[in-house]
């Protein structure tokens, strides 16, 4: 059953938001946002409030004897629509992860495999790089080391655009590969993997850092040789004692990577906080996709046979190009419907 009192309360509060707005009174960024998120939740409950009194008015036309047949046939399309639009209210009204609409930082290192391993965390970057360009998203790398063959020893990137964080958070967790590395001679097929991590990027407001908690060092920059070598004293390590994160940019000017040392360090502040919640909320259920358990084996891609599959979902995918190429949206949309079930589940337990 859909709660009539609760689609009462959201109207009322989406109206007093549209009052607001149009007057210019309040915190008209915050009004706005509350807004946008409001939207397509009062979309839908109009949506089923008009199927409501379509199903009242066809009842009522059943007792005269003229419109009876007529009645009957509309009452039977508007009832057999009524599951589709419970459904989508409910999935509307489910709890909004606050951090969805954020701003993410993507974290790549290579696992187990060596110089392979190294590849293959590369090659995720341009897989996460291409689906941000599909998106309309923008990548700015913050912190990368590359290896003399070309894969990635560590990549941190700064990911902006609409529903970033909602969109990538299911990406956490180890990554493996199966297939014939370059450096193989004989043909064989390695197995090597590769660790992402999602964080919602934090806002000053999140997170108080305390100027005695942290120590700032700054440091030689390291270039990849050439005329891109940073010969001053530009780069900032920034270590934030009472968690031991340690966090570093390498950017030309050092005011710069100040600022984006304190921006990553802020952001891994927050996802501590927001893992110790979950975790606590999670305690006494069963795990949920994305809960954050990074140590997790969550998808394997075997380039001979060129499938994907995610273990989590028992998904199995035979287009393991087009994901490299950042085709990721079928993997994302199940995984969101799967998290969804569960919270619909449990709401309903």
């Amino acid at each position: 059953m859909v709660p009539s009192d609760r689609l009462i309360q959201i109207r009322q509060r989406f109206e007093f938001i549209e009052a607001q707005l149009a007057a210019g009174g309040g915190d008209l960024a915050a009004l706005g946002r509350e807004y946008a998120e409001l939207k397509p939740v009062m979309a839908q409950i109009d949506a089923w409030e008009t199927l409501q009194s379509g199903i009242a008015e066809a009842e009522a036309m059943l007792r005269d004897p003229e419109m009876k047949a007529l009645a009957e046939d509309e009452l039977y399309a508007l009832r057999g629509a009524v599951p589709a639009a419970e459904e989508a209210l409910q999935l509307a009204l489910l709890p909004k992860d606050a951090a969805d609409a954020r701003p993410a930082m993507l974290e790549i290192r290579p696992g187990t495999g060596g110089e392979e391993a190294a590849l293959f965390a590369g090659d995720l970057l341009r897989m996460y790089q291409r689906y941000a360009e599909n998106r309309g998203w923008r990548v700015e790398i913050i912190e990368e080391q590359a290896t003399e063959l070309g894969g990635i020893k560590e990549v941190v990137a700064h990911i902006t655009g609409q529903d970033v964080f909602a969109r990538l958070k299911y990406e956490s967790g180890v990554h493996r590969v199966q297939r014939v590395p370059t450096t193989e001679s004989g043909g064989r097929i390695h197995t090597s993997a590769a660790t992402v991590a999602v964080l919602p990027e934090a806002e000053e407001v999140d997170v108080k850092i305390d100027a005695n908690d942290i120590r700032i060092d700054t440091m030689r920059s390291s270039g990849a040789g050439g005329q891109h070598v940073n010969t001053t004293d530009s780069a900032v390590r920034i270590t934030h004692m009472p968690s031991g994160i340690v966090v570093t940019s390498s950017e030309k000017s050092q005011h710069r990577n100040r600022e984006i040392a304190m921006q990553v360090l802020r952001t891994k502040l927050f996802d501590l906080e927001r893992q110790k919640i979950d975790g606590e909320r999670s305690a006494s259920r069963k795990a949920q996709v994305g809960s954050g358990d990074r140590s997790e084996r969550i998808r394997t891609y075997n380039f001979p046979q060129g499938r994907l599959s995610d273990h989590r979902i028992n998904l199995t995918l035979y287009k393991l190009d087009q994901v490299m190429q950042g085709d990721l949206d079928e993997i994302i949309d199940a995984l969101t419907a799967d998290a969804q079930a569960t919270l619909l589940a449990e709401m309903g337990a």
